[in-house]
């Protein structure tokens, strides 16, 4: 199976984490080869991948925020939640793993994404099923961190008991959660944080395998963040947390 990614950073990203395999390029007609797209076309010149101008209509009808530029990829890569504990492993670092329960947008899971790349996370976890895989959309709207990331498709169930077995900690961001606080102890060492979906949070299963179920502190009138910003937040108390 191919599919299409879009957008400069998306593209060059894809290419840097050299996990797809890339069949072609096109780019717009007009479009001036300097910056990231200036760098995209040495990548592919020295790959030899196929790079052909077209009509910016033709990149318009795969996506309109295409910024001048597609490339034609293998589907995404994904891993088994092993892949990811031996990531830990041969880095010498305490797992650090983000469990998505059922996330359905997905320019929140692209902003996850890139908040988990850029703070170390050592993969992903989602589920087999109703949940929002890694389209061309996520990998857009991680600006292409999603193909630097191990993302691991299992039953979430198995998943968090696997990684209790590696003596991990698994933390769930819930409203009814005790209230976060700054360098909590419960964010330290081998960490699994789990995010529940936009609307419904997190599954009662997937609440009853948490250890413990944390929320951040609010003070204004809005009673939660979002997905997306939440999790944010909470990886990188966990990245400060975690001396790293």
């Amino acid at each position: 199976m191919k599919e299409f990614i879009y957008s400069r950073n998306a593209v060059y990203e894809t290419l840097h984490a050299k996990r797809r395999d890339v069949f072609s390029i096109e780019v717009s007609e007009g479009a001036q080869d300097k910056g990231r797209l200036s760098e995209i076309l040495q990548i592919a010149k020295e790959r030899k991948i196929k790079v052909t101008r077209v009509p910016r209509g033709r990149l318009d009808r795969v996506h309109e925020n295409h910024q001048g530029i597609i490339a034609e990829v293998s589907r995404y890569p994904y891993v088994n939640v092993s892949d990811i504990l031996e990531t830990a492993q041969q880095k010498n670092e305490l797992p650090f793993v983000l469990i998505l329960d059922s996330l359905q947008d997905p320019q929140n899971f692209g902003t996850l994404l890139r908040t988990a790349e850029s703070v170390g996370v050592h993969g992903v976890v989602i589920p087999l099923a109703r949940t929002v895989e890694v389209t061309p959309a996520v990998v857009n709207a991680s600006s292409g961190a999603s193909e630097h990331m191990l993302i691991a498709q299992s039953n979430l169930s198995q998943a968090m008991e696997a990684l209790k077995q590696a003596e991990m900690w698994l933390v769930g961001l819930d409203q009814n959660g005790a209230r976060l606080e700054a360098g909590s102890r419960h964010l330290r060492g081998a960490l699994g944080l789990v995010v529940g979906s936009e609307g419904q949070g997190l599954h009662d299963l997937t609440r009853k395998k948490c250890d413990i179920l944390l929320k951040l502190p609010m003070r204004g009138e809005i009673e939660s963040l979002n997905a997306a910003v939440a999790g944010s937040v909470v990886l990188y108390l966990a990245h400060l947390a975690r001396g790293k």
